[in-house]
């Protein structure tokens, strides 16, 4: 399948998703961690961690309350001062660093016993950020990436935070993400494609497709 992808996806605009009536949806979307990152990671000795696109923290929060030392990135500024808030609540302010990062062009400077990211489409095709976030991945270390699944139908091409419609351009399979990862560097331990349901914003059900890949690095 052919891979395009939004550029509009960038500061200005997620910086609007973060402001006014816009951020309540998708605060609310994001309140408990990914149940995928519980069940993928739960069992992993925590290490140092990069949560990509962090959004409003709940997966950097409940990693943080696991023992894991994480790096939270989000292009965004009011994501991430609504997260240190919840993260000071939660009592592990000292165990997450935020960082404000357009992660098309930021480099860490580190590499990672996880890498991990929920949902992030940022101004790139988005295979090739799942192979820039896997690049600081640490020797033996893990990539989750959790991503909206591409399905031909229901598809939608905008996105409207809390409709449960993903842009297009950020949709991809299982398959996809397999294929670029490297057999003889990779192990792949989960690539599934799934789907839940969750309220909306009107508290209607809403179904989210999910694609998911957990990898393991050799060296």
């Amino acid at each position: 399948m052919t891979h395009s992808f939004d550029p509009s996806f960038d500061k200005d605009y997620w910086d609007q998703q973060w402001q006014g009536d816009r951020a309540a949806p998708i605060a609310m979307a994001v309140s408990p961690p990914n149940p995928h990152l519980v069940r993928e990671v739960d069992a992993l000795q925590p290490g140092t961690a990069l949560d990509a696109g962090c959004g409003a923290g709940a997966e950097a929060i409940w990693l943080a309350s696991c023992g894991w030392q994480v790096t939270a990135a989000d292009i965004a500024g009011e994501a991430l001062a609504r997260a240190a808030e919840r993260a000071a609540a939660s009592g592990v302010t000292d165990r997450v660093q935020w960082v404000q990062a357009d992660l098309t062009a930021w480099e860490p400077g580190t590499t990672y016993d996880l890498v991990t990211t929920h949902y992030a489409h940022p101004a790139m095709p988005q295979l090739e950020f799942y192979d820039r976030i896997a690049s600081w991945v640490a020797p033996g270390g893990t990539l989750l990436v959790v991503g909206h699944l591409h399905h031909e139908h229901g598809h939608g091409h905008g996105h409207r935070p809390g409709s449960g419609e993903p842009p297009s351009s950020a949709s991809v399979t299982a398959a996809d993400i397999t294929a670029r990862l490297d057999p003889t560097v990779w192990d792949v331990v989960t690539a599934e494609e799934s789907r839940r349901t969750l309220p909306g914003r009107d508290r209607s059900p809403v179904t989210l497709h999910d694609v998911v890949v957990r990898a393991t690095s050799r060296h």
